[in-house]
């Protein structure tokens, strides 16, 4: 890493109107990025309308007609088609492009980046001019296991992810609050979304399944933490379920270490792992609704020692899926791109 004066950049936000882009708009502003022109980009359908960003209104443009030279930097908060259409344009105009789809997370010359966990995989952003985000679970995952894995090693992780439906989208919002109420008064639903009900529900079934019984988004969790801590010989067992929850992303983590750590010593290691708040007091575990949503910090508590494993650690995380596993992740990639990488 080189260190620089930092300048305002131009910056691009392509799908500037879905819930992770207007997450990231909210985000930039409390942090005072230094921006220095904003453009906002989305479809056809969205073209016209306007976005407050510090009290001013911004335009919505149509990405197919924008002139990505007048960029350096694009977070892309849209759709795998939209990223890979679009991002090599960008990044060939020389923007450094910071994709929250899953398109590029797989690209061996695309580092996969979660600040507070391998930051060093910067240094090859400008192989392709693209860096990946992580999937809205793997992140929290990851900045929990970090301190665990570097102290004491990690043999095999199985996790249960409780997702809400603020991960789907706008439309899986609204969704789920319109099967409640319509529900609640004895009127008939359609789901449209999800393949089936989701309010009074629990899907285990998010993204398609794959030929090894396994969704998709199961396997993203697998791929990711591989590649984060550049271990292949990881072995990870995943279940990701779709919850009734608006806002807020839950794992339950079972771990076998390939040393013995306690719970105490975890729970000591982990209050002072960047980014990461151990939860005590009356209930002794986080929840989406009263802790994690709208806070950047992943939450971890219910510590325990795994009975039934001599190595085996069991731990409870929540985090908001916008924010830390989505738009603030891009923010705090972009921070560190800007101030060490950018030319």
């Amino acid at each position: 890493m080189t260190n620089k004066k930092v300048e305002p950049v131009n910056v691009a936000i392509i799908g500037a109107t879905g819930v992770v882009g207007s997450t990231l708009l909210s985000i930039l502003e409390e942090r005072q990025f230094p921006i220095n022109q904003l453009y906002l980009l989305a479809s056809a359908r969205s073209v016209g309308e306007t976005i407050d960003f510090k009290s001013e209104p911004h335009w919505v443009e149509n990405i197919i007609h924008f002139d990505f030279t007048k960029t350096q930097l694009c977070f892309f908060c849209a759709s795998n088609d939209v990223a890979a259409e679009y991002a090599p344009i960008a990044a060939a105009a020389g923007n450094i492009v910071i994709d929250k789809s899953s398109h590029f997370r797989y690209y061996p010359d695309v580092p996969l980046v979660v600040p507070e966990v391998n930051p060093d995989a910067l240094a090859d952003c400008h192989l392709k001019n693209i860096i990946a985000s992580p999937n809205c679970s793997t992140i929290p995952i990851a900045m929990v296991l970090k301190p665990i894995y570097d102290l004491v090693g990690i043999k095999r992780i199985n996790v249960a992810t409780y997702q809400s439906v603020s991960g789907t989208g706008k439309d899986a919002v609204t969704e789920l609050a319109e099967q409640t109420g319509h529900l609640l008064n004895g009127i008939a639903i359609k789901p449209k979304v999800y393949p089936q009900q989701i309010a009074f529900n629990v899907l285990p079934h998010i993204d398609d399944f794959m030929e090894n019984g396994y969704t998709k988004e199961e396997m993203k969790i697998v791929w990711e933490l591989q590649k984060i801590f550049k271990d292949n010989n990881l072995a990870i067992n995943p279940t990701a379920v779709r919850v009734p929850v608006f806002y807020g992303h839950s794992a339950a983590l079972h771990i076998e270490t390939k040393n013995k750590i306690t719970a105490a010593d975890a729970t000591a290691l982990l209050q002072h792992a960047p980014g990461v708040k151990f939860h005590h007091g009356k209930y002794p575990y986080p929840t989406p609704v009263a802790d994690a949503a709208g806070k950047d910090d992943v939450y971890v508590g219910r510590i325990r020692e795994d009975i039934s494993c001599e190595n085996g650690l069991n731990l409870w995380v929540v985090g908001d899926n916008l924010r830390k596993g989505a738009a603030l992740n891009a923010v705090q990639i972009a921070e560190l791109v800007v101030k060490h990488y950018l030319c």
